[in-house]
């Protein structure tokens, strides 16, 4: 089903600017809210769709992508908007939602306490291609450090046989609040950290942490066509969140290295190919090579060096497989830089006859110049 245009669904132009798109953001989310709306799938759908409107228009990058190719323009430079459940969304926007719902962070949670466990941190991975492997795609099998559950503890933190106790200084709920004249101001608790639990026995193997750091080795799908810049998201493999919280995402940027013969431009390719005099000048058929192969190319005679030709659908192939770019050959005469006396005495009779056609019709051009310059 074809997505909703991103104006359209937070009611806005497309001149709005970061005040309206967020007013709007909120006027939407407080009708849509889950704790509103309980047991009601067309309004969680609808509180989806508005965050996922929000995160992107809110992203200037994002944002220009969009207002200029629109949904196939994100996904084709590797963005895939959007939140995997609600909790997503409310530690996403949670400034917002803690505006909106006395510092709650809208995670419904009814009855009060600290928001909802916020999802793990994003990471990024710089990802370095071959031109071909970029123009191809390709398996990647990378390794990424990041923090796993203690085993040991399974993510208590504490020793075996003990457990963590609810914090004494904020009751467990992982924030206190302080009285400074009319302001009542909402801070992480100083003594467990925000997690609302203190370890008095703490794990040997996590000293505490209830995490470890490890390496994970995935292998991650290079559509063909990505170009330098470009991102692949890969959901739920980045940090971890806090407990029942989801993991962070895992984003891959992508550098190309160039190329000695094939240059890009876009979804086109360019290249420049030799011929032999007697080719520009007689017209036959050359080789020439493409990302996909050798191809034939026919030259008419009398072709100047430097002549580009257009071999069509022999570019790059759209992201995700949508459209495909052309191959641009430019021609260049090739210049022998050794040759028989044979090869030699043939060019000598040729410029013999050049010249003497070129006497009977019109001195050369050098000659011109040279009259027109003494006035002559």
């Amino acid at each position: 089903m074809s997505k909703r245009d991103y104006y359209e669904v937070l009611g806005v132009p497309k001149d709005a600017d970061k005040k309206a798109l967020k007013k709007a953001f909120r006027k939407l989310a407080m009708q849509y809210h889950p704790d509103r709306n309980p047991d009601d799938p067309k309004a969680e759908q609808s509180f989806k769709e508005v965050g996922e409107a929000y995160e992107v228009l809110s992203d200037d990058q994002k944002r220009a992508i969009y207002d200029r190719h629109g949904h196939q323009g994100l996904k084709g430079q590797g963005i895939n908007p959007g939140f995997q459940d609600m909790g997503d969304i409310f530690s996403h926007f949670g400034d917002i939602f803690g505006d909106m719902f006395g510092g709650r962070g809208g995670g419904g949670r009814r009855g009060g306490g600290r928001a909802g466990p916020r999802r793990g941190a994003d990471l990024e991975y710089r990802m370095v291609l071959d031109f071909m492997e970029a123009i191809h795609g390709v398996d990647k099998e990378i390794e990424v450090p990041m923090n796993n559950w203690c085993e040991t503890c399974e993510g208590s933190g504490a020793k075996a046989g003990s457990e963590p106790k609810t914090c004494s200084t904020c009751g467990g709920r992982g924030e206190v609040i302080q009285q400074q004249m009319f302001l009542r101001i909402r801070t992480a608790c100083p003594n467990c950290g925000g997690k609302g639990k203190v370890v008095s026995d703490p794990c040997g193997d996590c000293h505490g942490r209830g995490k470890k750091q490890t390496t994970e080795r995935w292998t991650v799908k290079v559509p063909a066509g990505v170009d330098t810049g470009m991102q692949i998201r890969d959901r739920g493999k980045g940090e971890l969140g806090e407990k029942d919280a989801p993991r962070g995402d895992l984003y891959v940027s992508i550098q190309v290295r160039r190329h000695e013969f094939f240059k890009r431009d876009g979804m086109d390719i360019m290249c420049q190919v030799p011929m032999s005099f007697a080719q520009a000048c007689l017209g036959g058929e050359i080789k020439v090579p493409t990302v996909y192969g050798d191809e034939t190319l026919t030259v008419p005679k009398g072709t100047p060096s430097g002549k580009v030709f257009t071999l069509p659908g022999k570019g790059v192939k759209g992201v995700h497989g949508r459209g495909q770019g052309d191959q641009h050959v430019q021609v260049v005469v090739q210049v022998p830089r050794k040759m028989s006396e044979e090869e030699a005495e043939l060019i000598r009779q040729l410029g013999e006859l050049s010249d003497g056609q070129v006497a009977d019709k019109e001195k050369p051009l050098w000659e011109r110049w040279m009259d027109k310059l003494h006035g002559n």
